[in-house]
């Protein structure tokens, strides 16, 4: 094996979220849609199922994180939904603001949310360039 083949990047394992309490965040993730695949609150940790794909969102207790309102510098994670603004119809319904959006975009529409961590996840369509989602 060449060294190149060694350090192949293969795709995505979990992406992992710091939270201040795995309970809240759980809670406040199943608003937004997402399913508990696994939780071991004994290890502060949960994972989130994000479609039909193993990797998911896993959720990690820091006990010294506090809440922290937006807006802040942060990666982002973003996933794909079929229909972004029925998506932000959603989570307003469960009690979720949108930071941002539903907003126009080049592939379709966005929506960003935070939890109470400062964690922003934004929800994108490709309703205007569907060859380029996921069929």
């Amino acid at each position: 094996m060449s060294d190149d083949e060694s350090y192949e990047l293969l795709g995505f394992d979990n992406v992992l979220l710091p939270v201040g309490d795995l309970g809240e965040a759980v809670d406040f993730y199943e608003r937004a849609g997402f399913a508990v695949t696994y939780r071991f609150d004994e290890a502060g940790i949960a994972l989130l199922r994000v479609g039909g794909e193993t990797p998911g969102v896993l959720l990690r207790q820091e006990d010294a994180l506090g809440h922290r309102p937006p807006p802040w510098a942060c990666p982002r994670l973003w996933l794909e939904v079929p229909d972004a603004r029925a998506a932000a119809l959603r989570l307003a319904s469960a009690g979720i603001t949108p930071l941002e959006g539903p907003a126009s975009a080049a592939t379709g529409w966005t929506v960003e949310i935070a939890d109470p961590w400062g964690n922003v996840l934004g929800f994108t369509d490709y309703s205007k360039r569907p060859e380029l989602g996921r069929a």
